[in-house]
Protein backbone atom coordinates (compact mmCIF):
# COMPACT_ATOMS: atom_id res chain seq x y z
CA UNK A 1 0.00 0.00 0.00
CA UNK A 2 1.26 3.33 -1.33
CA UNK A 3 -1.15 5.82 0.69
CA UNK A 4 1.74 8.58 1.76
CA UNK A 5 -0.23 9.62 4.96
CA UNK A 6 0.49 5.66 6.09
CA UNK A 7 3.74 5.06 5.20
CA UNK A 8 5.16 8.58 5.67
CA UNK A 9 8.95 8.05 7.48
CA UNK A 10 8.50 11.88 8.33
CA UNK A 11 9.66 15.13 7.50
CA UNK A 12 9.37 17.97 4.83
CA UNK A 13 12.12 18.79 1.62
CA UNK A 14 14.52 20.80 1.04
CA UNK A 15 15.36 22.33 -1.82
CA UNK A 16 18.08 19.87 -4.03
CA UNK A 17 20.66 22.47 -6.12
CA UNK A 18 21.19 22.61 -9.91
CA UNK A 19 24.40 20.23 -11.05
CA UNK A 20 23.82 20.26 -14.82
CA UNK A 21 25.28 17.87 -17.20
CA UNK A 22 25.91 18.89 -20.68
CA UNK A 23 22.63 19.60 -23.59
CA UNK A 24 22.06 18.81 -27.08
CA UNK A 25 19.40 17.90 -29.10
CA UNK A 26 18.82 14.04 -29.49
CA UNK A 27 19.15 12.75 -32.52
CA UNK A 28 15.47 10.74 -32.15
CA UNK A 29 13.43 11.70 -29.00
CA UNK A 30 13.47 9.04 -26.15
CA UNK A 31 11.13 7.93 -24.04
CA UNK A 32 7.20 7.82 -24.23
CA UNK A 33 5.60 10.38 -25.87
CA UNK A 34 1.46 10.94 -26.67
CA UNK A 35 0.23 11.00 -30.33
CA UNK A 36 -3.61 11.02 -31.17
CA UNK A 37 -4.62 9.97 -28.01
CA UNK A 38 -1.69 6.77 -27.65
CA UNK A 39 1.62 6.65 -25.95
CA UNK A 40 4.55 7.03 -28.56
CA UNK A 41 7.93 5.16 -28.36
CA UNK A 42 10.41 4.68 -30.78
CA UNK A 43 8.13 5.96 -33.43
CA UNK A 44 4.95 3.43 -32.57
CA UNK A 45 2.07 2.95 -30.52
CA UNK A 46 3.41 1.34 -27.86
CA UNK A 47 1.40 -0.37 -24.50
CA UNK A 48 3.20 -1.96 -21.79
CA UNK A 49 3.50 -3.04 -18.09
CA UNK A 50 6.10 -2.36 -15.98
CA UNK A 51 6.87 -2.18 -11.68
CA UNK A 52 7.06 0.25 -9.17
CA UNK A 53 10.84 0.21 -7.41
CA UNK A 54 9.89 2.50 -4.69
CA UNK A 55 13.56 2.87 -2.85
CA UNK A 56 15.41 2.15 -6.29
CA UNK A 57 17.20 5.62 -5.84
CA UNK A 58 16.36 6.26 -1.78
CA UNK A 59 18.60 3.12 -1.19
CA UNK A 60 21.20 4.47 -2.48
CA UNK A 61 20.51 8.15 -0.70
CA UNK A 62 20.42 6.05 2.63
CA UNK A 63 23.26 3.77 1.75
CA UNK A 64 26.05 5.10 -0.71
CA UNK A 65 27.27 1.25 -0.69
CA UNK A 66 24.34 -0.25 -0.81
CA UNK A 67 23.99 -0.81 -4.95
CA UNK A 68 21.41 -3.78 -4.56
CA UNK A 69 18.68 -1.75 -6.22
CA UNK A 70 21.25 -1.17 -9.20
CA UNK A 71 21.25 -4.73 -9.34
CA UNK A 72 17.72 -5.07 -9.37
CA UNK A 73 17.08 -3.05 -12.62
CA UNK A 74 19.29 -5.73 -14.72
CA UNK A 75 17.57 -8.66 -13.50
CA UNK A 76 14.05 -7.28 -14.07
CA UNK A 77 15.21 -6.08 -17.23
CA UNK A 78 16.39 -9.60 -18.31
CA UNK A 79 12.81 -10.84 -17.16
CA UNK A 80 10.74 -8.71 -19.36
CA UNK A 81 9.66 -6.02 -17.41
CA UNK A 82 10.40 -3.11 -18.97
CA UNK A 83 10.33 -0.07 -17.04
CA UNK A 84 10.10 1.01 -13.58
CA UNK A 85 8.46 3.97 -11.10
CA UNK A 86 10.64 5.24 -8.47
CA UNK A 87 10.50 7.93 -5.76
CA UNK A 88 12.67 10.92 -5.42
CA UNK A 89 13.49 12.31 -1.90
CA UNK A 90 11.22 11.60 0.90
CA UNK A 91 12.18 12.06 4.31
CA UNK A 92 13.76 15.75 6.05
CA UNK A 93 17.09 13.76 6.13
CA UNK A 94 17.06 12.92 2.60
CA UNK A 95 15.88 16.47 0.97
CA UNK A 96 18.78 18.16 3.93
CA UNK A 97 21.22 16.25 1.94
CA UNK A 98 20.30 16.97 -1.50
CA UNK A 99 20.12 20.52 -0.03
CA UNK A 100 23.85 20.09 1.70
CA UNK A 101 25.25 18.34 -0.99
CA UNK A 102 23.99 18.38 -4.80
CA UNK A 103 27.15 16.88 -6.41
CA UNK A 104 26.49 13.71 -4.11
CA UNK A 105 22.42 13.86 -4.15
CA UNK A 106 23.25 13.72 -8.45
CA UNK A 107 25.74 11.81 -8.40
CA UNK A 108 23.65 9.07 -6.71
CA UNK A 109 20.64 9.99 -9.57
CA UNK A 110 23.52 9.57 -12.47
CA UNK A 111 24.29 6.23 -11.01
CA UNK A 112 20.12 5.28 -11.56
CA UNK A 113 20.20 6.67 -15.23
CA UNK A 114 23.43 5.07 -16.19
CA UNK A 115 22.23 1.55 -14.79
CA UNK A 116 19.17 1.68 -16.57
CA UNK A 117 20.70 2.96 -19.45
CA UNK A 118 22.79 -0.24 -19.23
CA UNK A 119 19.98 -2.53 -18.74
CA UNK A 120 17.74 -1.05 -20.95
CA UNK A 121 14.97 -0.40 -18.95
CA UNK A 122 12.69 2.82 -18.83
CA UNK A 123 12.37 4.99 -15.61
CA UNK A 124 9.25 6.88 -14.40
CA UNK A 125 10.71 9.34 -11.68
CA UNK A 126 7.73 10.55 -9.52
CA UNK A 127 9.44 13.65 -8.03
CA UNK A 128 7.59 15.45 -4.89
CA UNK A 129 6.04 11.45 -3.29
CA UNK A 130 4.61 13.86 -0.35
CA UNK A 131 3.15 17.66 -0.78
CA UNK A 132 5.21 18.56 1.98
CA UNK A 133 7.36 21.47 -0.07
CA UNK A 134 5.34 24.57 1.62
CA UNK A 135 7.39 23.12 4.80
CA UNK A 136 10.44 23.72 3.69
CA UNK A 137 9.94 27.36 2.60
CA UNK A 138 8.28 28.52 5.36
CA UNK A 139 4.82 28.52 3.83
CA UNK A 140 1.66 27.00 4.51
CA UNK A 141 0.50 24.56 1.95
CA UNK A 142 -2.23 26.54 0.39
CA UNK A 143 1.04 27.54 -1.24
CA UNK A 144 0.88 25.12 -3.88
CA UNK A 145 -2.15 26.61 -5.41
CA UNK A 146 0.03 30.37 -5.56
CA UNK A 147 2.08 30.23 -9.01
CA UNK A 148 3.88 33.04 -7.40
CA UNK A 149 4.79 31.39 -4.40
CA UNK A 150 8.01 30.36 -2.63
CA UNK A 151 6.96 26.60 -2.79
CA UNK A 152 6.17 27.07 -6.81
CA UNK A 153 9.28 28.81 -7.11
CA UNK A 154 11.64 25.91 -5.42
CA UNK A 155 9.08 23.73 -7.36
CA UNK A 156 10.17 24.84 -11.13
CA UNK A 157 14.14 25.04 -9.81
CA UNK A 158 14.04 21.22 -8.56
CA UNK A 159 12.06 20.49 -11.81
CA UNK A 160 14.30 22.52 -14.22
CA UNK A 161 17.52 20.50 -12.23
CA UNK A 162 16.45 17.05 -13.28
CA UNK A 163 14.52 17.50 -16.84
CA UNK A 164 17.59 19.62 -17.67
CA UNK A 165 20.06 17.28 -16.72
CA UNK A 166 18.34 14.05 -17.97
CA UNK A 167 16.27 15.16 -20.55
CA UNK A 168 18.12 13.70 -23.31
CA UNK A 169 19.05 10.01 -21.87
CA UNK A 170 16.96 7.37 -23.62
CA UNK A 171 16.53 6.10 -20.14
CA UNK A 172 13.96 8.35 -19.04
CA UNK A 173 10.65 7.46 -20.36
CA UNK A 174 8.07 9.89 -19.15
CA UNK A 175 7.92 12.49 -15.58
CA UNK A 176 5.14 12.38 -12.78
CA UNK A 177 4.86 14.74 -10.63
CA UNK A 178 3.62 12.55 -7.91
CA UNK A 179 2.13 10.15 -5.47
CA UNK A 180 -1.47 10.35 -4.69
CA UNK A 181 -2.23 13.89 -4.17
CA UNK A 182 -5.46 13.51 -5.10
CA UNK A 183 -6.48 11.34 -2.26
CA UNK A 184 -5.41 14.46 0.10
CA UNK A 185 -7.49 16.78 -0.95
CA UNK A 186 -11.20 18.38 0.11
CA UNK A 187 -11.53 16.10 2.92
CA UNK A 188 -14.43 16.31 5.23
CA UNK A 189 -12.30 15.28 8.23
CA UNK A 190 -8.53 17.81 7.05
CA UNK A 191 -8.39 19.20 10.37
CA UNK A 192 -7.16 15.91 11.80
CA UNK A 193 -4.13 15.63 9.21
CA UNK A 194 -2.68 18.74 9.84
CA UNK A 195 0.71 18.70 11.63
CA UNK A 196 1.57 20.60 14.77
CA UNK A 197 0.80 24.03 14.86
CA UNK A 198 -1.40 23.55 11.41
CA UNK A 199 -4.30 25.21 10.37
CA UNK A 200 -7.15 25.62 7.67
CA UNK A 201 -4.63 27.00 5.77
CA UNK A 202 -2.60 23.52 5.51
CA UNK A 203 -5.85 21.40 4.36
CA UNK A 204 -5.20 20.77 0.75
CA UNK A 205 -8.05 21.57 -1.55
CA UNK A 206 -8.20 20.47 -5.39
CA UNK A 207 -7.46 23.66 -6.52
CA UNK A 208 -4.55 23.93 -4.96
CA UNK A 209 -3.58 20.60 -6.50
CA UNK A 210 -4.46 21.75 -9.66
CA UNK A 211 -2.56 24.68 -10.00
CA UNK A 212 0.83 22.56 -8.68
CA UNK A 213 -0.06 20.21 -11.64
CA UNK A 214 -0.43 22.47 -14.23
CA UNK A 215 2.86 24.41 -13.13
CA UNK A 216 4.63 21.09 -12.66
CA UNK A 217 3.63 20.13 -16.17
CA UNK A 218 4.85 23.80 -17.81
CA UNK A 219 7.76 23.43 -15.95
CA UNK A 220 8.82 19.94 -17.82
CA UNK A 221 7.67 21.25 -21.19
CA UNK A 222 9.68 24.26 -20.90
CA UNK A 223 13.08 21.95 -20.39
CA UNK A 224 11.30 18.80 -22.41
CA UNK A 225 8.72 19.49 -25.30
CA UNK A 226 7.98 15.20 -26.08
CA UNK A 227 8.18 13.30 -23.35
CA UNK A 228 4.61 12.62 -21.06
CA UNK A 229 4.00 13.81 -18.53
CA UNK A 230 2.01 11.66 -15.64
CA UNK A 231 0.45 13.42 -12.40
CA UNK A 232 0.75 10.41 -10.35
CA UNK A 233 -2.77 10.36 -8.49
CA UNK A 234 -5.18 7.20 -6.98
CA UNK A 235 -8.00 6.49 -8.48
CA UNK A 236 -10.50 9.39 -7.17
CA UNK A 237 -12.27 8.60 -3.51
CA UNK A 238 -15.71 7.55 -4.11
CA UNK A 239 -16.89 10.51 -2.83
CA UNK A 240 -14.21 12.66 -4.40
CA UNK A 241 -17.01 15.22 -6.02
CA UNK A 242 -19.00 15.42 -2.90
CA UNK A 243 -15.94 15.97 -0.94
CA UNK A 244 -15.59 19.08 -3.26
CA UNK A 245 -18.66 20.36 -3.33
CA UNK A 246 -20.51 19.46 0.10
CA UNK A 247 -17.67 18.27 1.97
CA UNK A 248 -19.60 14.95 2.38
CA UNK A 249 -19.14 11.48 2.13
CA UNK A 250 -21.94 10.72 -0.43
CA UNK A 251 -21.13 8.71 -3.43
CA UNK A 252 -20.23 10.09 -6.76
CA UNK A 253 -22.23 8.89 -9.64
CA UNK A 254 -21.00 7.74 -12.97
CA UNK A 255 -20.79 11.55 -14.93
CA UNK A 256 -19.23 12.89 -11.31
CA UNK A 257 -16.63 10.69 -11.65
CA UNK A 258 -15.92 11.56 -15.62
CA UNK A 259 -15.94 15.45 -14.33
CA UNK A 260 -13.01 14.30 -11.50
CA UNK A 261 -11.25 12.37 -13.18
CA UNK A 262 -10.90 15.45 -16.01
CA UNK A 263 -10.25 17.86 -13.11
CA UNK A 264 -7.72 15.79 -11.38
CA UNK A 265 -5.23 15.72 -14.59
CA UNK A 266 -5.44 19.24 -15.95
CA UNK A 267 -4.05 20.65 -19.03
CA UNK A 268 -0.64 20.62 -19.92
CA UNK A 269 -0.80 17.17 -18.56
CA UNK A 270 -1.69 14.83 -21.93
CA UNK A 271 -2.50 11.70 -19.87
CA UNK A 272 -4.74 10.69 -16.99
CA UNK A 273 -3.14 8.62 -14.18
CA UNK A 274 -4.90 6.48 -11.66
CA UNK A 275 -4.26 3.59 -8.80
CA UNK A 276 -5.75 0.62 -8.63
CA UNK A 277 -5.79 -2.40 -6.24
CA UNK A 278 -7.48 -5.79 -5.84
CA UNK A 279 -7.91 -6.53 -2.34
CA UNK A 280 -11.42 -5.15 -1.59
CA UNK A 281 -14.87 -5.12 -3.07
CA UNK A 282 -15.09 -2.44 -6.53
CA UNK A 283 -17.96 -0.88 -4.90
CA UNK A 284 -15.99 0.29 -1.33
CA UNK A 285 -12.53 1.01 -3.09
CA UNK A 286 -13.48 2.70 -6.60
CA UNK A 287 -17.26 3.39 -6.80
CA UNK A 288 -20.99 3.05 -6.04
CA UNK A 289 -21.55 3.21 -9.90
CA UNK A 290 -20.20 -0.53 -10.54
CA UNK A 291 -19.33 -3.46 -8.35
CA UNK A 292 -17.44 -4.74 -11.81
CA UNK A 293 -13.41 -3.70 -12.08
CA UNK A 294 -13.71 -4.24 -15.22
CA UNK A 295 -16.65 -1.39 -16.39
CA UNK A 296 -14.62 0.64 -14.56
CA UNK A 297 -11.83 0.47 -16.41
CA UNK A 298 -14.14 0.49 -19.69
CA UNK A 299 -15.91 3.60 -18.29
CA UNK A 300 -11.98 5.28 -17.40
CA UNK A 301 -10.77 4.37 -20.72
CA UNK A 302 -13.73 6.08 -22.50
CA UNK A 303 -12.97 9.73 -20.44
CA UNK A 304 -9.84 9.18 -21.51
CA UNK A 305 -10.54 8.36 -25.62
CA UNK A 306 -12.87 11.42 -25.59
CA UNK A 307 -10.49 13.84 -23.83
CA UNK A 308 -7.39 12.31 -26.13
CA UNK A 309 -5.40 10.38 -23.72
CA UNK A 310 -3.53 7.63 -22.64
CA UNK A 311 -4.22 6.34 -19.48
CA UNK A 312 -0.95 4.75 -16.87
CA UNK A 313 -2.14 2.67 -13.92
CA UNK A 314 0.89 3.42 -11.98
CA UNK A 315 0.10 1.13 -9.26
CA UNK A 316 -1.66 -2.16 -9.09
CA UNK A 317 -1.58 -4.91 -7.47
CA UNK A 318 -2.79 -6.86 -3.95
CA UNK A 319 -1.30 -7.01 -0.17
CA UNK A 320 0.14 -11.34 0.32
CA UNK A 321 -3.31 -11.21 2.32
CA UNK A 322 -5.06 -14.18 0.09
CA UNK A 323 -4.05 -17.80 -0.32
CA UNK A 324 -1.79 -17.76 -3.26
CA UNK A 325 -4.29 -19.68 -5.69
CA UNK A 326 -6.90 -16.76 -5.25
CA UNK A 327 -3.82 -14.24 -4.95
CA UNK A 328 -2.89 -14.96 -8.42
CA UNK A 329 -6.23 -15.08 -9.76
CA UNK A 330 -6.75 -11.70 -8.59
CA UNK A 331 -3.80 -10.34 -10.04
CA UNK A 332 -4.34 -12.08 -13.63
CA UNK A 333 -8.05 -10.35 -13.29
CA UNK A 334 -6.65 -7.06 -12.57
CA UNK A 335 -4.64 -7.01 -15.81
CA UNK A 336 -7.37 -8.73 -17.61
CA UNK A 337 -9.43 -5.97 -17.10
CA UNK A 338 -7.28 -3.60 -17.91
CA UNK A 339 -5.96 -4.81 -21.10
CA UNK A 340 -9.41 -5.65 -22.39
CA UNK A 341 -10.05 -1.64 -21.69
CA UNK A 342 -6.76 -0.70 -23.45
CA UNK A 343 -5.44 0.88 -20.68
CA UNK A 344 -1.92 2.28 -21.87
CA UNK A 345 0.26 2.00 -19.57
CA UNK A 346 0.62 0.18 -15.78
CA UNK A 347 3.01 -1.11 -13.25
CA UNK A 348 2.40 -3.74 -9.99
CA UNK A 349 3.43 -2.47 -6.85
CA UNK A 350 6.20 -3.37 -5.68
CA UNK A 351 9.30 -4.28 -6.80
CA UNK A 352 12.22 -5.28 -4.00
CA UNK A 353 11.14 -3.03 -0.73
CA UNK A 354 11.55 -4.75 2.25
CA UNK A 355 10.06 -2.59 4.09
CA UNK A 356 6.95 -4.07 2.76
CA UNK A 357 7.87 -7.85 3.33
CA UNK A 358 5.33 -10.17 3.66
CA UNK A 359 2.69 -8.02 2.61
CA UNK A 360 3.30 -6.36 -0.83
CA UNK A 361 6.85 -7.12 -1.74
CA UNK A 362 7.41 -9.03 -4.82
CA UNK A 363 10.63 -10.32 -5.56
CA UNK A 364 12.61 -12.83 -7.71
CA UNK A 365 13.26 -15.20 -4.37
CA UNK A 366 9.72 -14.68 -2.66
CA UNK A 367 6.30 -16.65 -2.63
CA UNK A 368 5.33 -13.79 -5.05
CA UNK A 369 7.86 -13.86 -7.78
CA UNK A 370 5.41 -15.28 -9.95
CA UNK A 371 4.00 -11.50 -10.61
CA UNK A 372 7.81 -10.88 -12.48
CA UNK A 373 6.39 -13.90 -15.18
CA UNK A 374 2.22 -12.60 -15.30
CA UNK A 375 3.61 -8.82 -15.84
CA UNK A 376 6.31 -10.14 -18.45
CA UNK A 377 3.87 -12.20 -20.30
CA UNK A 378 1.57 -9.26 -20.14
CA UNK A 379 3.84 -7.20 -22.01
CA UNK A 380 4.46 -8.83 -24.42
CA UNK A 381 0.74 -9.40 -24.84
CA UNK A 382 0.07 -4.99 -24.69
CA UNK A 383 2.99 -4.47 -26.99
CA UNK A 384 1.30 -6.74 -30.06
CA UNK A 385 -1.66 -5.50 -29.42
CA UNK A 386 -0.85 -1.86 -29.80
CA UNK A 387 0.49 -2.09 -32.71
CA UNK A 388 -2.58 -4.44 -34.53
Amino acid sequence: MTRWIMIAVGGMGVFCGAVAMGQGEPARRPGLSVRDGSLIRDGRPYRGVGANYYDLLLRLVRDPADRSSLEGLARLSAAGVPFVRFAGPYSVKEWERCFDDPEQYFRHLDMVVQAAERARIGLIPSMFWTPVLPDTVGEQRDQWGNPESKTMARMRRHVADVVRRYKDSPAIWAWEFGNEFNLAVDLPNAAQFRGKGGTERDDLKSEHMVVALSEFAKEVRRHDGWRAVFSGHSHPRPSAWHNTRERSWKPDNREQFRQIILRDNPAPLDTIGVHVYGGRPVEEELSAWTNDRAEWFRTLKAIARESGRPVFVGEFGLAAREEKTAARAIFEELISSMEQAGVDLAAFWVFDLPAQNGTWNVTFDNDRAWMIELTAQANRRWNKAALE
